[in-house]
């Protein structure tokens, strides 16, 4: 009785909340600040813009057309892009979301998302979320059915319980296997004994012998992922909505969070300026609340990649410049503006994949494709 009392309190304010949020929306005009003002005295930057769009980390990439199927509909923004990042949850080898994705020190697998929904300026998050697969759907029930913002740990759980989420064994057997191989090498001086042979046998026997899987597994335990996917879409009438998903840092200490649950770090939206969001390592993001830095640079006139690259010089300052410390993570940041203009950064060149480029999946109302990513590092101006 006591529960079925606090959810009506959150869906009576919840309804009082939308009420007013609509009521500035459809009352409102285009702010002399905005970026589509900004597009206007700017025809070049305008020019590279187009309306529906849908962009993600490359990881995304097969999932756009989904989103965009959504958008050309004149279905919702958030819809669209939660709709994409599920498919991705769904993916048993996609190691670092949802479903198989790599877990923590201990061997569970922890879910981290959050969603900004511009037309109605509202958000919801979950984090460290055991069990429940599709957490960026999880977010947005958040949003919608409660007047909070962000829950987590085992309430996020019984929460999507309560709203019927269907509750699963996260870990596949894939990383099951990467994860047992990873607690084999922390035995060896309490660090990666890859090199050992001793370590060489163990994995081998874990893995039977197949050498792709074992290096795989070296390259994993040596660099642990923070691979995640944002996802953030404009549609035709210029409203915009974002999502970011993940499970986070691999081998991580349980109930560590990054930056993807974080509002105004791993996923910002302003409907009248654009939605940023990120991947890589979410502490160095966290400490500098990207997503909205590259929301406000947007809102001063940079297009998405000049905003980007700003938010990246800040991490960077942070270590001054030394590349030998910054070469110890990853970072990218990924943005679109309220015109359809897209942009991404990299920290480096290359992205997880040693020697190739970075890159990020764009599809603009024609197809799916990948876009290089501007590094930081050896770019123009970037190398500062």
């Amino acid at each position: 009785m006591e529960l079925w009392s606090r959810r009506k309190f959150f869906l009576t304010s919840l309804a009082g909340s939308a009420i007013a949020g609509a009521g500035k929306l459809f009352g409102s005009t285009p702010s002399a600040n905005s970026s589509s003002a900004s597009a206007l005295a700017n025809p070049a930057a305008a020019a590279q813009g187009k309306r529906p769009l849908i962009i993600s980390s490359a990881n995304g990439l097969h999932a756009l057309g989904k989103g965009m199927d959504i958008l050309k509909q004149g279905g919702d923004t958030l819809e669209a892009v939660v709709v994409a990042v599920t498919i991705v949850e769904d993916d048993p080898n996609d190691d670092s979301v949802g479903y198989g994705g790599l877990p923590n020190e201990e061997g569970v697998v922890e879910l981290d998302a959050s969603v900004m929904h511009g037309p109605t300026y509202r958000a919801g998050s979950v984090a460290a979320v055991r069990n429940i697969k599709n957490v960026s759907r999880l977010a947005k029930t958040v949003m919608e059915k409660t007047n909070h913002v962000m829950i987590v740990g085992d309430g996020a759980r019984r929460f999507g319980v309560d709203e019927g989420f269907e509750e699963i064994n996260l870990l596949t057997d894939h990383s099951r296997k990467i994860w047992l191989a990873w607690k084999a090498s922390t035995s060896f001086n309490w660090r990666p004994g890859i090199d050992s042979p001793e370590w060489k046998q163990r994995v081998s026997e874990i893995f039977n012998g197949d050498a792709a899987q074992i290096a795989y597994a070296e390259r994993v335990i040596a660099h642990p992922p923070t691979g995640t996917i944002p996802c953030m879409a404009v549609d035709a009438k210029g409203d915009i909505s974002a999502t970011t998903t993940t499970s986070g840092l691999a081998w991580k200490i349980p109930g560590r969070v990054g930056d993807s649950p974080i509002i105004g770090a791993g996923c910002c939206v302003d409907n009248e300026v654009g939605a940023a969001g990120s991947t890589g390592k979410g502490e160095e993001n966290i400490k500098i609340s990207g997503g909205r830095i590259i929301v406000e640079m947007m809102r001063q006139g940079k297009s998405p990649t000049d905003a980007c690259l700003e938010a990246m010089g800040r991490v960077a300052k942070h270590y001054k410049n030394d590349k030998t410390k910054l070469g110890t993570f990853h970072l990218y940041f990924y943005a679109i503006n309220k015109d359809g203009v897209h942009g991404a950064a990299s920290l480096w060149r290359n992205g997880y994949e040693e020697n190739k480029q970075a890159s990020y999946a764009v599809h603009d109302g024609t197809e799916s494709r990948l876009v290089p990513c501007t590094p930081y590092f050896d770019a123009a101006g970037g190398d500062q």
